[in-house]
């Protein structure tokens, strides 16, 4: 039992559950022959992905120095692609009425690209500045994962506010409204650091801000994928009738392109960690 022990657990079985769901829909869904199910299927296979590999980062990142930072570049690249996963889903089935078929919604996927891989990269980078500038380290995580999830969430918020929507969309509102919450306590709870700076040693293995983190994201997972599943279901024929069917390059085109550079900037980060000289060393030889 160690500080990392619930931080695998809280991600590895949700992955395993999210798999499911992806498993079940697979069987359910004809993906081949219906073009209106592909971002549904790009967003179930990044859900269960990204758990997946924080459990895998929490696990090993103890093998050594070098090891804990390419777990974590793996870990970001997987949360990253989650954020267009669900980038390409909310483009798809849960844009509001009235931003539908606008300039906004044209590039919206396009831009979610562009942010992952910055975000990739702005993430990568911070673990650099760990032992030198442990304060902008921490802002600059932040911004990397919080930026793409603003801009995700924009449609979302301008929906939730619109009274333009009919009763299809009003039944997945609630799900996107607690997803939102939730979503913004995980943020809270991952840059504030409570409890456990409140009470130093209490919540070293059990109640910790990472493992409540935890927690938060999956349940927001859960919430926003039952909105997504609504979404698509009871806004088809509306859809289909009002926008362009998403294309191949929209959705698999942009999911293959993302992972492309975020192996590139994975690489490179780790890379340069073999070629940067170790914080402590420098200061010994000053």
């Amino acid at each position: 039992m160690t500080n990392e022990t619930l931080n695998i657990w809280t991600h590895l079985l949700p992955s395993w559950y999210f798999m499911w769901r992806f498993m079940a829909t697979l069987c359910m869904v004809d993906f081949w022959n219906d073009s209106y199910s592909w971002p549904l299927l790009v967003y179930l296979s990044t859900s269960f992905i990204y758990p997946f590999a924080s459990s895998c980062a929490h696990t090993f990142s103890s093998m050594s120095k070098n090891a804990r930072h390419i777990c974590y570049f793996l870990d970001y690249g997987a949360v990253n692609l989650f954020s267009l996963g669900s980038a390409i889903a909310y483009s798809a089935y849960t844009f509001p009425a009235m931003l539908v078929c606008t300039t906004f919604h044209h590039y919206f996927v396009s831009l979610a690209v562009l942010n992952t891989i910055l975000s990739i990269g702005l993430s990568c980078y911070s673990r650099f500045l760990e032992i030198q500038k442990p304060k902008l380290c921490k802002i600059l995580r932040i911004l990397a994962f919080a930026y793409p999830y603003a801009w995700d969430t924009i449609p979302i918020i301008c929906r939730l506010f619109s009274s333009s929507e009919g009763s299809s969309g009003e039944a997945a509102n609630p799900y996107h409204q607690k997803h939102t919450v939730i979503a913004i306590l995980a943020c809270f709870l991952y840059a504030a650091h409570l409890p456990e700076r409140l009470a130093p040693g209490l919540f070293d293995y059990v109640g910790h801000s990472h493992q409540l983190f935890h927690v938060c994201v999956i349940l927001a997972t859960h919430l926003q994928m039952e909105a997504i599943f609504l979404d698509m279901t009871l806004r088809k024929e509306w859809l289909l009738a009002t926008s362009i069917p998403p294309s191949l390059s929209q959705t698999a085109g942009a999911i293959c392109l993302c992972i492309i550079f975020s192996l590139i900037n994975i690489l490179y980060f780790s890379v340069a960690l073999y070629q940067t000289p170790e914080p402590e060393l420098q200061k010994k030889e000053t």
